[in-house]
């Protein structure tokens, strides 16, 4: 091939590559499904993700499929960069090819700021550059420990971050929007640490909801009313037994002003990019990893597979994408990935768990799945339908049975009607079926079950390290606090 002609060459996969779009994926942590105002809650205040839910197609159904620990955030995360399942993947990715890594391969520029929590080769090899990234798990929201990627392609030395984390990782993503070209398409991802604790918003956010406080969950309980294996886990160290209406109150204001806060820098972030040259051109996901019990069944943290906790928001937007459509169907958080994948005209990787959503809002299927599946380590399996979920504990050989059309917060169990037995037998068939299709060996029957009663009336667990903190700020800074005014 003469010059002239390869010159043409590169041109023309110059030209495809800037045609196709950009993705941008903001990903909160510890965000419940019913978080957002345009998705039914009157109490909390998210004006920039009710105008992406206008601009764009919802699941409704979106979830973690589980966890084989306590931080629920690594499997999360990995399974939405590799498109499978946590049962077959290695936490740090090793092995494994990555949404950036891919994308990376097929031209685009890669770009990365906020948590990492799957290790920093993992990284490395997903992203060309990035930003005030944080490698862990949780942090002081005021103190974030963060380093970016140099020139030489080595992580610089550990800083403190000066902002506070959601305007932090806002600021990152926004100089990134600003001074990228047009000449590749560019991967952004954006992993805010927000609304995780510690929950120590800034004060505007904090009093607008001391001042009008959330209701408490429908199924809030002063305790889980059985031993589900994770009783004193770290997130449930949050507050004492059993759990009052005023500490969970507080609690709910402060997770609600993180999520607010957050909110507003997802904000700043649209508004930059719909003030550029890719305005046109981006597909932007908003999702979490996953989602929190702040008190709902007596719980605090998201170790659990009720749907507050294995549930997360998810939202596409973009060229192509439906405005102000929805779908209950029930999907993954790694179907992220070979989404995008058909989104922007790359092969995924083989052997990938997740499917493709874009053929609901097209309309070509109503539903992808008639079920789901989700874990917590080897003590809790659940499995539902449009209808009914089953969940079963295996160690203490218990089971919940929710008719989820009658009772969507999952409060009355009827896996001990007789009328139902050969619905939960039906439920157990098809737990096991998705135990084979997804890599879990757990069984869901054990030897000598350990007894399933419990009281944890009185108990009060070592605090939360960043609890002192939060204390302090709380009652003797901060003159709007409900508690301190009583």
């Amino acid at each position: 091939m003469n010059a002239s002609k390869l010159a043409i060459a590169f041109l023309l996969v110059a030209t495809v590559r800037a045609e196709q779009p950009n993705i941008l994926i903001l990903f909160a942590d510890d965000q419940r499904p019913d978080t957002i105002a345009a998705h039914g809650n009157p109490y909390i205040r998210t004006p920039n993700l009710d105008r992406l839910v206008a601009q764009g197609y919802s699941f409704r159904r979106a979830y973690c499929m589980g966890a084989q620990g306590g931080a629920v955030c690594v499997p999360s995360r990995a399974m939405l960069n590799t498109g499978k399942s946590f049962f077959r993947i290695p936490m740090t990715m090793e092995g494994e090819t990555t949404l950036g890594q891919l994308l990376g391969r097929n031209g685009y520029a890669t770009f990365a700021t906020g948590k990492w929590h799957n290790g920093r080769e993992s990284w490395l090899r997903s992203f060309q550059s990035g930003r005030s990234v944080m490698f862990g798990g949780m942090s002081n929201h005021v103190k974030v420990p963060i380093q970016d990627l140099g020139a030489d392609g080595d992580l610089t030395p550990v800083r403190e971050g000066v902002r506070f984390s959601s305007t932090l990782f806002a600021d990152a993503a926004i100089d990134f929007l600003r001074n990228h070209g047009e000449e590749r398409p560019f991967f952004a991802y954006v992993a805010f640490t927000a609304p995780h604790d510690p929950r120590n918003p800034l004060p505007k956010y904090r009093r607008m909801y001391y001042r009008n406080p959330p209701p408490l969950p429908p199924n809030f309980a002063p305790q889980h009313p059985f031993d589900n294996g994770h009783m004193s886990g770290r997130d449930e160290n949050l507050g004492p037994w059993p759990r009052t209406e005023l500490v969970v109150g507080d609690q709910l204001a402060e997770y609600y002003g993180l999520i607010t806060h957050l909110d507003s820098q997802v904000g700043r972030i649209l508004r930059e990019l719909e003030s550029g040259p890719h305005a046109e051109n981006t597909i932007v996901v908003y999702t979490a990893d996953h989602g929190l019990a702040v008190g709902s069944h007596g719980l605090l943290g998201k170790q659990n597979v009720y749907e507050h906790s294995m549930g997360a928001p998810l939202v596409f937007s973009g060229p192509g994408i439906p405005e102000g459509g929805e779908s209950s169907t029930f999907c993954y958080l790694l179907d992220i990935f070979p989404t995008l994948c058909s989104l922007v005209g790359v092969d995924p990787p083989p052997g990938i768990d997740g499917l493709d959503l874009s053929p609901v809002w097209k309309g070509e299927v109503a539903s992808l799945r008639d079920s789901v599946f989700t874990s917590f380590r080897d003590l809790m399996k659940a499995v539902r339908d449009h209808r009914w979920k089953l969940i079963r504990y295996p160690k203490v050989d218990h089971a919940q049975l929710f008719d989820m059309e009658a009772d969507p917060h999952e409060t009355t169990n009827l896996a001990d009607d007789p009328s139902q037995e050969g619905r939960v037998a039906e439920l157990t068939g098809l737990m096991r079926e998705w135990q084979a299709r997804v890599g879990d060996n757990h069984p869901l029957v054990v030897q000598d079950p350990s007894p399933k009663g419990i009281d944890m009336t009185g108990r009060v667990q070592t605090r939360d390290r960043w609890q002192p903190a939060w204390i302090f700020e709380k009652y003797f800074e901060e003159p709007f606090g409900r508690l301190s005014s009583r």
